[in-house]
């Protein structure tokens, strides 16, 4: 008898432990090097990290919680930094990044919404992209249109790069590997990137940016709009500055 209750409270542990584990907010970080090929054909090394944080199902990844971007701007040789941090409106960080440029002493930074609250939340953006500018010390947000025109492939590993970073095995990731990372991957014939991910479009896309019902943020979360709820003004903030 002894026994059997022995075991029965190590399974009510373990089950405990399992459920627990779908509702923490571990933090689980990676970090690596990876080689940046600007629009003139010359090249930037910036050093990324991911910290993969927040609620998830039992036994499925946590989403990415955090995510930054170091790097010395050619030009001015300033140490800047791009940090998107955790938000508890959407449950991970805003943005997946997908390129960085240098423009004289500017530096800008294309990204898109990570998920539909998200998405919402930055405005709906069509085509999907969020874009900013660094310039005398401080990340802006500007219109897509206010994006030099020759600014037109994106250069930065865009899906699970972290996964991406632990598969190249911690050293330097070239921007040949990540052209190949991102456009020449095992199932890229089968599932071909969408036209934004090859490009960044400047027109807004007739089949819609990406497909998320029109949500707005009330207390307590999201629902649609004209609900029981006033909806909550939204004001985006990511950490970004220099060193």
């Amino acid at each position: 008898m002894k026994q059997t209750s022995m075991m029965k409270r190590w399974a009510t542990a373990i089950s405990l432990m399992i459920l627990g584990g779908g509702m923490s907010a571990c933090a689980d970080g990676t970090s690596w090097k990876e080689e940046v090929l600007l629009h003139d054909g010359s090249k930037l090394i910036v050093e990324r990290s991911v910290v993969r944080k927040g609620r998830h199902e039992p036994f499925q990844q946590s989403p990415i919680g955090e995510e930054s971007l170091r790097f010395k701007h050619p030009v001015t040789h300033e140490r800047i930094r791009w940090k998107d941090e955790y938000g508890d409106d959407v449950g991970m960080s805003n943005f997946g990044l997908m390129m960085l440029e240098i423009d004289q002493t500017a530096a800008y930074i294309v990204a898109e919404p990570r998920g539909c609250l998200s998405y919402n939340k930055w405005g709906r953006p069509n085509p999907p992209y969020v874009v900013f500018k660094y310039q005398g010390g401080d990340w802006k947000r500007i219109a897509l249109q206010e994006l030099p025109a020759r600014f037109q492939t994106p250069n930065l590993i865009m899906a699970s790069p972290d996964e991406a970073a632990k598969q190249a095995g911690g050293g330097l990731i070239t921007a040949e590997m990540v052209d190949q990372i991102n456009n020449k991957g095992p199932f890229s014939a089968a599932y071909p990137q969408p036209p934004q991910y090859k490009t960044i479009l400047r027109e807004p896309m007739k089949q819609g940016a990406m497909d998320c019902p029109v949500m707005v943020r009330i207390k307590g979360g999201w629902e649609s709009p004209g609900g029981s709820k006033a909806p909550i003004p939204i004001k985006p903030a990511v950490s970004n500055e220099a060193e």
